[in-house]
């Protein structure tokens, strides 16, 4: 992983109009006035003095957003210790009033834009929305629904889970959701950990343009949580509630006020749920206070968005990118939710839902944009994208020929940000800078607040060297706590096992001189020859541009004799066969783009790469089970997409056992 792009020409860069209106350089100019920021030396000078200064960087943000806390904060930080750091202590706010407030200055703007597989524009206005959390909160506060109780959703990404999201936050109870495409199992070993009082539920879902019924899930789940005092029945495929079950337009149909409990700052607002290869999911717990912060944060300054955009990420509610989604309704933007699959009726799917939107800033998966490279997509030539200004692509390291294609297909003057954070903090650590030049293949900084580094196993920070990915101060998101972790000892693991008082996320990164990020995946499953380190994501990127490659999937195994085996498992396109001439032409494509040392040992043809239920390919259990571990113990079974494709790799290592022997 040599850093070429030391001297490379950015593939992008803001002009001076757009430098001069962007919120953070407005921001930056406010609190060098106010509280002490450095008034020149651009992005690099106020990232440092954010770091620098967590206690005045923090209280320019709540002033700036005009955060509105019911009791005042004695100080910013009373502990900054990891974990456990302690923000804004006797504050109390609540969440859900200001991802209201614009109902009060623009009642009849949408707040939201909803979208199916019909392609039909649904907008819901912000008085509409604020109406409908007001009769819910009052609803739920009528079912005993009390601050701190647990409510759950088994939904899709429509409106009735925003508004179910915001009525909880109003409460000051604690969100939690899955998407329906997740079987009973996988819920019931998420939801059982946190014990929920109320359940919203679909009784199906249209995806790929079938109708999903998911009935017999729902009598599941009510079935086997017995904390349950209600259900709540939202019937998008039509059918009658079941038996016990309230309406979910009973529930929203009153004209009532909303009331805003006021909360601690530290108050849980939603539990998020890590992929949990193993083991249960990890219940993280995040605050109303943190989450309010953090997001503004990044939707105001980093994503720069504001009243006129409209925001529309490609996302499930399994998936933190949701709750990220929901709170572009802080700053006062229509947020676009689209429930339906992102391929259909075709690749091209997601331009057209950005196009008849409106969608100022598009996100999606750096799968998505290679998805639709591959399938000769031309976004711009078949759809109408001149509101477009930014495309962010997360999930895993967009590639370069990524960037280089949303630059010719889309438009030459993109913002292409590539950003990198985690469900652990619902935020980023890395990624969009809209004052900063794009260069393929980097996120552009690392974000405001975030004090980010890659250190060396001694623990020493490194540049233009691969390290670990740590944060050495606290953000306002951290989890607060897991659910069910009463001695803090699976948090603590988590993180930081590795160097005691820093966060260590498990990603490879390198930071460049000039201050950008690479990221080259996990390094819990990183690749290791001969004492060079490799990131997986190097190895995909250059692979799966062949087209006889679906996708791949590659695992470094240090052997008991001080050996090596890097074996490359690849799924072929519908008619490839792996032949040698595929396989003398896949070693050359490696050879060729990164090194004689990622060439792999062996190339295994696979059925298939398994995901975690949040599409991240399975690396670790991958690595466990072909170290000889029980499928039982190498991985949690409620978190893979399809549990069959991991017993190829059980009988393989059965099979290789035999051999060595």
């Amino acid at each position: 992983m040599t850093t070429e792009h030391a001297h490379s020409e950015p593939l992008w860069q803001p002009d001076q109009d757009r430098v001069a209106s962007a919120a953070v350089t407005r921001f930056q100019a406010w609190a060098a006035e106010r509280h002490g920021a450095p008034a020149g030396g651009g992005y690099a000078a106020l990232h440092r003095w954010s770091v620098e200064d967590l206690d005045a960087f923090w209280q320019a943000v709540a002033e700036w957003f005009d955060i509105r806390f019911s009791t005042p904060y004695e100080r910013v930080l009373g502990d900054r210790s990891m974990p456990g750091a302690r923000w804004f202590p006797g504050a109390t706010l609540n969440y859900a009033e200001h991802a209201l407030r614009t109902a009060a200055d623009r009642p009849d703007a949408p707040a939201l834009l909803h979208v199916d597989e019909t392609q039909e524009v649904t907008p819901i206005s912000w008085a509409e929305l604020r109406r409908q959390v007001g009769a819910l909160a009052a609803e739920l506060r009528a079912l005993g629904v009390r601050p701190g109780d647990r409510v759950s959703g088994y939904l899709p990404n429509v409106p009735q889970a925003v508004t179910a999201l915001l009525a909880t936050a109003a409460v000051g109870a604690v969100w939690t959701s899955c998407a329906p495409d997740f079987g009973a199992r996988s819920v019931l070993d998420r939801f059982q950990q946190v014990e929920p009082v109320v359940l919203f539920t679909v009784d199906g879902y249209r995806y790929g343009g079938k109708e999903h019924d998911r009935r017999d899930t729902v009598a599941e789940l009510r079935r086997e949580l017995p904390s349950l005092r209600a259900v709540v029945h939202i019937p998008l495929l039509g059918t009658e509630a079941p038996e016990g079950a309230l309406e979910w337009s009973a529930l929203t149909a009153g004209e009532r006020e909303p009331v805003f409990e006021q909360v601690p700052f530290d108050h849980p607002l939603w539990v998020l749920y890590s992929s949990g290869t193993t083991g249960l999911p990890k219940a993280i717990v995040q605050s109303q206070g943190g989450i309010l912060l953090e997001h503004f944060k990044q939707l105001g300054l980093h994503c720069d968005l504001g009243p006129e955009d409209r925001f529309f990420w490609y996302t499930s509610t399994g998936w933190m990118m949701w709750n990220f989604l929901v709170s572009g309704l802080l700053t006062g933007t229509t947020v676009v939710v689209y429930d339906g699959s992102p391929g259909f009726p075709d690749t091209g799917a997601q331009w057209r839902v950005a196009e008849i939107t409106g969608a100022t800033l598009y996100g999606t998966s750096a799968a998505y944009v290679m998805a639709c490279r591959k399938a000769g997509v031309h976004p711009s030539r078949d759809h109408d994208l001149s509101r477009v200004t930014c495309v962010a692509t997360t999930g895993s390291p967009l590639p370069p020929d990524g960037f280089r294609w949303l630059h010719d297909e889309v438009r030459d003057d993109l913002w292409i940000a590539s950003v990198s954070g985690g469900t652990d903090v619902c935020s980023c650590f890395a990624g969009a800078v809209p004052t900063l030049p794009v260069h393929i293949g980097e996120l552009q900084a690392a974000c405001l607040g975030t004090d980010l580094q890659a250190w060396d196993p001694q623990g020493e920070p490194v540049v233009e060297e691969v390290g670990e990915l740590v944060v050495t101060n606290p953000m306002p998101s951290m989890p607060i706590r897991f659910w069910n972790d009463p001695d803090g000892s699976r948090y603590h693991d988590s993180y930081f096992d590795m160097y005691p008082g820093v966060w260590r996320h498990g990603d490879w990164i390198t930071i460049t001189d000039r201050g950008s990020v690479v990221i080259h995946g996990r390094s819990d499953s990183t690749l290791n020859r001969q004492g060079v380190r490799m990131g997986s994501a190097d190895i995909y990127e250059a692979v799966e541009r062949l087209p006889e490659i679906r996708e791949s999937l590659v695992i470094g195994l240090e052997e008991p004799d001080g050996g090596y085996w890097m074996p490359l498992f690849v799924h072929l396109a519908e008619g490839a066969a792996l032949d040698d001439d595929l396989i003398a032409r896949i070693k050359a494509t490696i050879r060729a783009e990164l090194s004689p040392r990622h060439v792999p040992d062996e190339i295994i043809q696979v059925p298939g790469v398994p995901h975690t239920l949040t599409g991240k390919r399975i690396e670790v259990p991958v690595k466990r089970l072909l170290q000889g571990t029980d499928l039982s113990k190498a991985v949690n079974p409620g978190s893979v997409d399809n549990l069959d494709l991991l017993r190829f790799y059980e009988d393989l290592a059965r099979e290789r056992s035999k051999s060595i022997r």
